[in-house]
C-alpha cells in the first residue's frame, strides 16, 4: 500500500494499482481495492481515446495534421484542447490555436470524424480494449468521458502506455509531449496554469502544482470527475492508476497532490 493514513483519506471506496516497468516487463508494485468492479472513468477515458487515435495514425487511417475540426482544426488541435472549440457545442469559442480550452465537445468531434458511419463504442472495442485484454470495459457514453471499466483494466491501459504496446513509441512520444506548450488554459478543478502543458490526449505536468504532486515534469495522464486517475512517467517507467466510488472534489484537490506522490515514491523504490 502507499501510505495507510493516505489511502484512509480518500473517501468512497478505493482501487488503485502502482506500476513499474522494468527490463520491458511492466510489474505491479502494489495493488488494493475491488480491482474487478466496473466503475465509470469520466475523462480518464480521454487516455483510451488518445491511445486509439494513436493507433489510426500508425496504421496511415489519418495524421495529426489533417484538418478535421471547424476553422481549420487539425486532429492534433482537437486533442490537445487547441481547437478553439468551448467545453461542449455552443460554448464561447476562440480562433484556432490561440487558446487552450478544455473541450469535451473537441474530443467528440475527433472521434466522430474518424469513425464516421460507425460506432465510437466498437472502435474503441478494436482498437484498444480487445488489443489489450480489457474485457470488462465498453463505452456506454460520449468517447469524451463514457467509458466504464475495471481497475484492472485501467491497469492494463496503464501499461500499455509505459511499454508502449499497441503504438510505435514515436507515436507515443508524440501524444505525451507538450503541443503547442506556451499557451495557457484551465484545468478543471485546479484553475488557470500558464504555461498549461497537454499533449495530444493526455495532459502533461509541466510546472502546475495540482493533482500530480512531484512528478517531473514530463508525466502525462488524466483524471476524471468519477474520482478515477491514471498519471504515468515514460522516462521513469512508473505509473499509477486509480478509481473511486467518490466523485471528484474539494477532497481530490487537497488529497492527490500527496497521494500521488507517495505512490511515485513507491514505485521508484520496488
Amino acid at each position: 500500500m502507499v501510505s495507510t493514513a493516505r489511502d484512509d483519506s480518500w473517501p468512497g471506496s478505493l482501487a488503485y494499482v502502482i506500476l513499474r516497468l522494468r527490463e520491458g516487463v511492466v510489474e505491479r508494485v502494489a495493488a488494493v481495492g475491488e480491482l474487478d468492479e466496473v466503475r465509470p472513468w469520466a475523462s480518464v477515458s480521454k487516455m483510451a481515446v488518445a491511445l486509439a487515435v494513436g493507433v489510426e495514425v500508425d496504421w496511415n487511417l489519418h495524421e495529426f495534421t489533417e484538418t478535421i475540426g471547424p476553422k481549420g482544426a487539425s486532429l492534433a488541435n482537437l486533442m490537445s484542447h487547441t481547437s478553439g472549440l468551448g467545453l461542449e457545442e455552443g460554448d464561447p469559442a476562440a480562433a484556432v490555436g490561440t487558446k487552450r480550452i478544455y473541450s469535451n465537445y473537441g474530443v467528440d468531434h475527433a472521434v466522430a470524424a474518424i469513425v464516421e458511419e460507425s460506432s465510437a463504442a466498437t472502435w474503441l472495442e478494436n482498437r484498444v480494449f480487445h488489443p489489450f485484454g480489457m474485457s470488462s470495459s465498453a463505452l456506454v457514453d460520449r468517447p469524451a468521458s463514457g467509458v466504464e471499466g475495471s481497475t484492472n483494466d485501467l491497469a492494463a491501459l496503464g501499461e500499455a502506455w509505459l511499454r508502449p504496446d499497441g503504438l510505435t513509441k514515436e507515436t507515443r512520444d508524440q501524444i505525451i509531449r507538450p503541443y503547442l506548450p506556451n499557451l495557457d488554459g484551465i484545468v478543471p478543478g485546479f484553475g488557470r496554469f500558464t504555461p498549461c502543458w497537454w499533449g495530444l490526449g493526455p495532459e502533461v505536468r509541466g510546472e502546475k502544482q495540482h493533482w500530480m504532486g512531484d512528478w517531473p515534469s514530463l508525466s502525462f495522464g488524466h483524471f476524471g470527475q468519477s474520482g478515477a486517475l491514471m498519471l504515468l512517467n515514460a522516462d521513469e517507467g512508473v505509473g499509477v492508476v486509480a478509481t473511486s466510488t467518490e466523485p471528484f472534489g474539494p477532497w481530490a484537490v487537497k488529497l492527490w497532490p500527496q497521494w500521488t506522490s507517495a505512490a511515485r515514491v513507491l514505485a521508484l523504490s520496488s
